[in-house]
C-alpha cells in the first residue's frame, strides 16, 4: 500500500519552500531547523528524488520540488480552510468558493445576496468571476455559476436562470435615431457582446425583420460592457431586465421594443459530484433555485456531466 507523506512533512516542505529556508520554517513551525531538516530528508527519502538545492545562504526549489509544490500547494490550501470552518464554526456552517459571471454577479446575485445572508449567518460564500468555463482542478472553487448548456463533463449542474434580451439604448440615442429598430439602423450601431454571440440574428429572426447585424458590428467581451455603451450613446444593445432595471429608472436607458429573443443556453449552478451533497452548496442551490422560481425550466433542471472514456 501506498504510504502517503506525513502532514508534518508536507508542512515542513511548503514552509522551507516559501521562506527558502529551514531556519526561518521552523520558527513559523515552532519547530528546531535540524527537526525541520529531518522531515524534508524523510520526505525527499520517500519521493526518491531530492526537493532542494542547499546552498549556503539559501534553499532553493529543485524541478522536481517545484512540480511538487505546485501540486501539494491547492491541498494543504484546501485542508486549512476546511480546519478553519469547522474549528470556527463546529460543523453548523461552512464556506463556500463559487465563480459566477461578472455581469450576473453584479447585477442579478450581489442584490439579492442580502437575503441569503439574513437566511444563512453560519455559511460564508466567497466569489469569484472569470470569463469561460470554471477550472476544478486546483481544489479553490466549490461551485460556479456558467452560461453553458449544463453538460460538462463529469459535474452536476443545475439550471437556474434562462437569458432573454431586449434590445435598449440610452436616450439621447433613441432621438437621433426615431422609429422602429429594422433595416435602417446602422450596422456600427448595433452593439453585440461575446457572450451570446447570435442574439442579434436571432431577435431579428424573433423580430420578423430580415436582416443579419453584419460585420461592422462592435462587440464587448462582457455584457455590463455593452449595457454602459449602450447608456454612453454609442448604440442599442440586447440586455436582459435584470440588468436594465436600475439604469431604466434612472433615465440612461430606454427600452425600444417589447419584443425579446431567448438563448438556448442558460445560466447552470454547477459542481463537481462530491460537492453536490456538500450542506453549505445544498443551502445556496435551495435558495439560489427558490429566487428564480417559474423562470426556471423544469425539464432542465438537472444534469449531469458524463465521463469521457
Amino acid at each position: 500500500m501506498l504510504r502517503l507523506p506525513s502532514n508534518a512533512a508536507l508542512l515542513c516542505f511548503e514552509a522551507s519552500a516559501r521562506h527558502a529556508s529551514f531556519t526561518h520554517a521552523a520558527a513559523e513551525l515552532c519547530l528546531t531547523q535540524s527537526a525541520v531538516s529531518r522531515q524534508i530528508l524523510g520526505l525527499e527519502a520517500r519521493l526518491g528524488t531530492p526537493l532542494f538545492v542547499r546552498q549556503r545562504t539559501r534553499l532553493a526549489l529543485t524541478p522536481a520540488g517545484r512540480s511538487y509544490l505546485t501540486e501539494v500547494w491547492p491541498l494543504l490550501v484546501a485542508l486549512d480552510r476546511a480546519t478553519a470552518s469547522v474549528m470556527a464554526l463546529k460543523g453548523r456552517g461552512g464556506r463556500l468558493n463559487l465563480s459566477v459571471g461578472s455581469s450576473l454577479a453584479n447585477y442579478w446575485l450581489i442584490p439579492r445576496l442580502p437575503d441569503f445572508v439574513r437566511r444563512h449567518p453560519e455559511i460564508t460564500l466567497n466569489l469569484a468571476t472569470r470569463i469561460g468555463p470554471a477550472d476544478f482542478s486546483a481544489q479553490t472553487l466549490d461551485a460556479a455559476i456558467e452560461f453553458g448548456r449544463g453538460e460538462r463533463d463529469r459535474l452536476v449542474a443545475h439550471r437556474i436562470l434562462p437569458l432573454t434580451l431586449r434590445p435598449y439604448a440610452a436616450p439621447q440615442w433613441r432621438r437621433r435615431h426615431p422609429g422602429p429598430l429594422g433595416n435602417r439602423t446602422p450596422v456600427d450601431q448595433l452593439i453585440q457582446h461575446s457572450t451570446v454571440a447570435e442574439a442579434w440574428a436571432g431577435w431579428f429572426r424573433a423580430a420578423v425583420i430580415d436582416r443579419e447585424p453584419g460585420p461592422g458590428a462592435p462587440r464587448y467581451d462582457l455584457m455590463s460592457m455593452a449595457m454602459n455603451a449602450a447608456s454612453a450613446g454609442l448604440g442599442v444593445a440586447l440586455l436582459p431586465d435584470w440588468m436594465t432595471a436600475d439604469a431604466c429608472a434612472r433615465g440612461t436607458l430606454v427600452g425600444l421594443s417589447d419584443r425579446s429573443w431567448s438563448a438556448e443556453r442558460a445560466y447552470y449552478l454547477v459542481a463537481p459530484p462530491a460537492l453536490d451533497d456538500h450542506p453549505p452548496l445544498v443551502a445556496f442551490r435551495a435558495w439560489l433555485l427558490a429566487q428564480v422560481g417559474p423562470e426556471r425550466s423544469p425539464a432542465a433542471a438537472r444534469r449531469r456531466g458524463t465521463a469521457r472514456r
